[in-house]
């Protein structure tokens, strides 16, 4: 029986805005995609009766919506592979955060089945199928921190200093629909370029709509700035903010409030599954 045991990493949006909107109604975005060292874990276990099993997942999300099932099943289906997978998540990255959970979810149980699976895609195909789940599959699939445009798929990898961060959760969740349809989100912002980020500029659109509908994010981003500067990550609850080590970060950390979660990690380039992908031995039938 193989099993293999693979992280799912947490993501920041560096920034992000929306640029204009496509005719189908997909918004079209900017951002800066970088990887935490902080992660859910997913085990696989192969099955040879081809059943797709969820022995463990969120009691309120139904096997049939959880996006770790319905990407075993779409690699399935499109490989024409007659096998099956125990599918077991720990979670730890916080659900509706913005830290890209479920998105990255998805895409380790693509590359991991890929490989148990010996289906021998390339990054190119899984993430061709990724997005077929979610427009922030794709570059957890690839593993890169990237700049990224259009609907997030156009994705152009990029180099990032080994940052520290301090994330917070002020325990709310924050429905992605709700934020795309708010009459108060910015939606024309001018395109930008990395070195103009790099000089300052960028915002997160959906900042200012998330402060105004949930005081608790507010409360949360007024109360990390007297430490760094703080930001929202995608479009949940999670905020963070830029620290100059560990031991600083978890200085900050021991005044957050009791009602809020709280974490440190550093942000890399090469995420931590492309990282363990990259030490596993070849599978021969």
């Amino acid at each position: 029986m193989q099993t293999l045991t693979l992280p799912a990493p947490a993501k920041l949006n560096l920034f992000l805005h929306i640029t204009g909107r496509r005719t189908d109604g997909y918004h079209l975005l900017q951002t800066l995609f970088v990887f935490l060292d902080f992660a859910d874990e997913i085990t696989l276990t192969v099955r040879e009766d081809g059943a797709i099993s969820r022995p463990t997942g969120a009691a309120d999300v139904p096997a049939e919506a959880d996006l770790t099932v319905r990407a075993a099943r779409l690699l399935q289906q499109v490989t024409g592979c007659r096998r099956g997978a125990d599918i077991q998540v720990h979670k730890r990255i916080p659900m509706g955060g913005g830290l890209g959970g479920g998105s990255s979810d998805a895409a380790t149980v693509l590359q991991g089945l890929n490989y148990l699976w010996q289906c021998g895609l390339s990054d190119d195909a899984l993430a061709a199928l990724g997005l077929r789940l979610g427009a922030d599959v794709p570059v957890f699939v690839r593993g890169q921190a990237a700049w990224a445009e259009g609907v997030g798929e156009q994705l152009t990898p990029v180099a990032v200093p080994d940052s520290w961060y301090v994330v917070i959760h002020p325990q709310v969740h924050v429905p992605t629909a709700e934020l795309f349809s708010s009459p108060d989100l910015t939606r024309n912002c001018p395109a930008i370029t990395l070195a103009t980020f790099h000089g300052g500029a960028g915002i997160n659109v959906f900042q200012p709509v998330v402060e105004k509908r949930y005081p608790e994010v507010a409360e949360a981003i007024s109360w990390l700035s007297r430490y760094s500067n703080a930001r929202l990550t995608g479009s949940g609850s999670c905020l963070f903010g830029s620290v100059n080590s560990r031991h600083e970060g978890e200085t900050i950390l021991k005044s957050l409030p009791d009602k809020w979660f709280g974490f440190i990690a550093q942000g890399v380039s090469l995420s931590p599954l492309q990282q363990k992908l990259a030490t596993l031995p070849t599978l021969y039938n």
